[in-house]
């Protein structure tokens, strides 16, 4: 994606792997193996289910533990990694936008029940793109939890580590996690934290007080974002580069939010430029970690007859600057015909 900053020229600002034809060439007998995500659509559960498994309706569903003992983003053969039908391709309008599907079969993974996936991108502006995700469950009830893996750059991708940029993110709460990331079940204030985004602040000044342990240091944490219902659009987060002078704002119909600081990537990228730790951040809208294991957050569970629909607006708003982030929310106005 193409920011224009403040000398009016454009900046690639999305981290991405290398295009698709030599992707696939260079990693053809790799790809099971892909841990970065970089810009997919993961499911059919974004982030963790601890242990690979959850009991529905009485039955118990062992899933693929791709990083054992637990599941991430979907498994070894997550929707990141699968072939997606174009069923609608419209470029010449004022709102150009693609709508991919796939067909999620039982047992996929480890999931129950047949599954039908649509995403549609639009170009709403200039610098807007919308992305909404929808699922239908068919025939059985099943964990549902979609998500958009873009990672972020506002600096321009090959501008080194994002640790200067400053970021606010409308969550009041956050969901501790142990040690393999799996949330604890607590939802805790993130007030005098170092998870406090709710004024903005520069991510290296608050990446100085996380726990230091053996793993890179950085956040891969989930926020509860503080409103919003029945799949409105409401603002989770905004974020700014100096570098560039370009400002983003995200908003989704999302309960939650994973910011991650790219703490364990490594690939290589657009003109062979190698993306290391820190180069990005993702700013992950989701449903909450393992909510299939958990009574207390919002249900990811999608019943026959009924429409999953995730919403996520990404906004590069030039209104944007270091001491005064403009609010405004997005708003999505988008006819398929």
């Amino acid at each position: 994606m193409l920011a224009s900053h403040m000398a009016s020229d454009l900046v690639s600002i999305i981290v991405a792997a290398t295009y698709l034809a030599s992707f696939l060439k260079i990693h053809k007998n790799s790809l099971q193996n892909d841990t970065q995500y970089p810009g997919a659509i993961v499911g059919r559960v974004v982030n963790r289910i601890g242990g690979a498994q959850f009991t529905l309706n009485g039955v118990h569903y062992k899933l693929d533990a791709n990083e054992k003992p637990n599941m991430l983003h979907g498994g070894r053969k997550g929707f990141s990694l699968l072939t997606w039908n174009v069923e609608k391709y419209v470029k010449d309008r004022a709102n150009p936008f693609i709508v991919l599907s796939y067909y999620s079969h039982d047992g996929e993974e480890g999931f129950p029940g047949n599954l039908l996936v649509r995403v549609t991108y639009a170009l709403l502006e200039p610098y807007k793109l919308s992305v909404i995700m929808e699922a239908e469950a068919l025939n059985k009830a099943t964990p549902v939890n979609l998500a958009q893996h873009s990672y972020w750059n506002l600096g321009g991708h090959n501008s080194g580590d994002v640790l200067s940029d400053t970021v606010q993110i409308f969550g009041l709460h956050y969901t501790p996690a142990n040690n393999q990331l799996i949330p604890t079940g607590e939802i805790l204030f993130v007030k005098g934290t170092p998870y406090d985004f709710l004024k903005p602040h520069k991510i290296q000044s608050q990446m100085k007080g996380l726990p230091r342990g053996g793993a890179p240091s950085g956040y891969n944490v989930n926020y509860a974002l503080d409103e919003g219902k029945d799949h409105k659009l409401k603002l989770a987060a905004i974020a700014y580069s100096k570098k560039t002078g370009i400002g983003m704002m995200i908003s989704t119909s999302a309960p939650g939010l994973q910011f991650y600081t790219a703490n364990y990537l490594n690939v290589t990228g657009k003109g062979g430029y190698v993306y290391q730790s820190h180069a990005a951040y993702c700013s992950e809208t989701q449903g909450f970690p393992d909510a299939v294991n958990h009574p207390n957050p919002p249900s990811t569970i999608v019943n026959p007859g009924d429409l999953y629909v995730h919403n996520i607006c990404p906004d590069l708003n030039q209104q944007i600057n270091e001491t005064h982030f403009h609010v405004k929310h997005c708003s999505v106005t988008l006819t398929i015909t």
